[in-house]
């Protein structure tokens, strides 16, 4: 009898049980995702009834509550008739347009200031107190200033989203600039690095998952800073539909508006996750996920 004969059944006595336990585990995770999405949806639909229910047997009052009927009312009518300030994709666009300008200008200064002072510390020494002062300040009441600089067309939206956006990225680009591995970086000066190559090839790359995780929050601020500046001033936008709704005291068209805006922003987090499953395929998966 020859030695692969002996030996196959073996190998596959010992690689049956791992197949079977990683389809276990595979099966295991698609039904915790269903059961979790389920559960969602379910919880949604528990609460929308209920609100639709206690609003029509006026338990609560319809008039400054509204109901999810006339909200999907109010959406509908925009979508398919227009809003008076023209149509609702024009608004979604003119807001979503503030709200990325303002996240990729807030994102660009808070990663280079953020990494430049995690890395000199000189600057970190002269710049930090100007730093933790402008984030002491409220920046949402920056907003009317803003409006008073730039007046009523995007450029005062922006520049709410850029101040909204920049100190939580900045935050983390510092914080991760100052943890990357020190053993790395002197490998890399040992190697013949230049300070140049050190930031672009060992602190950035480390920082990423740093900054990343900021970023999913930065652009929820950047739809509030556009959103907030709208209110107060615009010619256009979600923010100034949910400003002539409450004028008009249409609580369904405020409540419409924010519906758009969650959709919005969600749209926006799922793209975000994507983007950082894709770069960060290396990642180990949760560990909490198992339990």
């Amino acid at each position: 009898m020859s030695p692969e004969t002996v030996t196959a059944p073996a190998a596959t006595t010992k690689a049956g049980p791992t197949g079977e336990r990683s389809q276990a585990r595979a099966r295991a995770a698609r039904n915790h995702k269903l059961l979790v999405y389920g559960s969602r949806a379910a919880l949604l639909v528990g609460l929308l009834a209920l609100w639709e229910g206690l609003a029509r047997a006026a338990v609560i009052d319809p008039f400054n509550f509204s109901m999810p009927s006339k909200i999907w009312d109010q959406i509908t009518q925009w979508a398919l008739n227009g809003t008076p300030q023209g149509t609702l994709w024009e608004q979604v666009w003119y807001t979503l347009y503030e709200a990325l300008l303002g996240w990729v200008i807030g994102v660009i200064g808070g990663v280079v200031l953020g990494i430049a002072l995690g890395r000199v510390r000189f600057l970190a020494d002269v710049l930090g107190p100007y730093i933790k002062v402008l984030n002491a300040l409220p920046r949402i009441v920056l907003a009317p200033i803003f409006l008073i600089w730039f007046g009523l067309g995007p450029a005062s939206k922006v520049a709410s989203a850029v101040v909204l956006v920049f100190f939580p990225v900045f935050f983390n680009a510092f914080q991760g600039a100052r943890e990357v591995d020190r053993n790395l970086v002197a490998n890399s000066r040992i190697l013949g690095a230049s300070n140049r190559q050190v930031t672009l090839q060992v602190v950035i790359p480390s920082a990423t998952s740093w900054i990343f995780t900021s970023l999913h929050v930065s652009f929820g601020f950047a739809l509030i800073g556009a959103i907030v500046g709208e209110y107060i001033g615009a010619t256009k936008g979600l923010g100034l539909l949910v400003s002539a709704s409450q004028g008009t005291f249409n609580a369904a068209g405020v409540y419409a508006a924010m519906v758009i805006l969650a959709v919005v922003a969600l749209l926006a987090e799922g793209l975000l996750a994507f983007l950082e499953r894709r770069l960060f395929r290396w990642k180990p998966a949760d560990s909490g996920a198992d339990r």
